[in-house]
């Protein structure tokens, strides 16, 4: 299992009337997790572009269990719990407020593609490489 903590503070742009944090800007606070993860490896997705492969969100599920605010510093978790296989990764995330109470809980499945053609692909290999030690034993 890999996982790695990113932490955001919540401006007001952010947020509604209300000074609550607007359900659709999660996507956003996912897509923040999962590429601080990706460079924790070592690795940017403009490396991954430049080796010819793209990574489209083919799914996303997300649950809301209680508001995040304007001002919070909050923490995106973001989990790969099985080591990704043929063409797809699924990063699970879980955000948290700075009381460490769980606002939201979520996952997103991308795909490995070929950029030219857009044929599905396997992982990078340098990728697979970084991952394999949290997998491994």
């Amino acid at each position: 299992m890999y996982t790695t903590e990113t932490r955001i503070r919540i401006h007001y742009a952010l947020t509604d009337q209300m000074g609550i944090v607007y359900h659709g800007h999660y996507a956003q606070f996912y897509e923040i997790g999962r590429t601080e993860a990706i460079r924790q490896l070592g690795f940017t997705y403009k490396d991954i572009e430049a080796m010819g492969i793209i990574m489209p969100v083919v799914d996303i599920h997300s649950r809301f269990l209680r508001p995040a605010k304007y001002d919070d510093l909050i923490t995106v978790k973001t989990t790969l719990r099985e080591f990704p296989k043929d063409h797809k990764i699924v990063f699970h995330s879980e955000i948290c407020n700075e009381n460490e109470q769980l606002l939201n809980a979520g996952h997103v499945t991308l795909y490995f593609m070929q950029a030219a053609g857009m044929k599905r692909t396997k992982i990078p290999e340098e990728l697979s490489e970084k991952l394999q030690k949290y997998f491994n034993g």
